[in-house]
């Protein structure tokens, strides 16, 4: 069938929902990601992007991630239920090539290394290809080991190096490792990733830090 761009809804899976991203999630966002170990790995421009100054950040979210279909991310169970998480997006639709673009990805700390990420990669993919998209990208900066190794465990395939991609904030230039994923791999990545779902607990914002956030734009 021919691609169609999703309508913006509420995906909800055992731990996490999605929820089309509204002007009343930017408080609990600066709270979730306004720390520069969030920025170090290369979401929103780098290391040199991050502001300490909290005031600016909700005009830096409208801006990073307005021109494309982003998700605030939220806690659904365990003791933490309720709470916003990080953001994720999808974007970059070219319907006559069937392909678009996951990315746009940063969590709280405090909830890497747990099953977050993976469910929220298992209700997008699953979105798109429901929708009739033959080729979703997923890329993070070339320096982000942890981020490469992430998107690597769910399934995707790397497809090489985008050299000098894009610029950083500091004026450096981003070379960007590229993955995808395609509905020709949707049924082994889906089983891959429901099986590390059904293998973890709920998130506890009281656990450190362990493991990513992707910056993929």
């Amino acid at each position: 069938m021919s691609p169609r761009i999703p309508l913006p809804v509420t995906l909800r899976g055992r731990f996490v929902e999605l929820e089309p991203l509204h002007e009343g999630h930017l408080g609990p966002l600066t709270a979730a990601l306004h720390h520069p170990e969030v920025f170090a790995g290369g979401w929103g421009g780098g290391a040199a992007a991050y502001d300490p100054r909290p005031d600016g950040f909700a005009d830096f979210l409208r801006g990073y991630l307005g021109a494309e279909r982003p998700f605030a991310v939220r806690i659904v169970a365990g003791p933490d239920a309720g709470t916003v998480v990080g953001t994720t997006s999808l974007g970059e639709w070219e319907p006559a090539h069937e392909r678009t673009h996951l990315g746009w990805t940063a969590y709280d700390p405090r909830v890497w290394g747990t099953g977050v990420n993976a469910e929220c990669k298992l209700l997008l993919l699953a979105h798109v290809f429901e929708h009739g998209w033959g080729r979703v990208r997923i890329q993070a900066d070339a320096l982000n080991a942890r981020s490469i190794a992430a998107i690597a465990r769910i399934g995707a395939s790397r497809e090489g190096v985008t050299r000098r991609d894009k610029r950083r904030a500091d004026g450096t230039w981003r070379d960007a490792v590229v993955f995808s994923v395609i509905a020709d791999d949707w049924p082994d990545v889906r089983d891959r990733l429901r099986a590390r779902v059904d293998a973890t607990r709920p998130p506890r914002l009281g656990r450190s830090a362990s493991t990513t956030h992707e910056e993929s734009r």
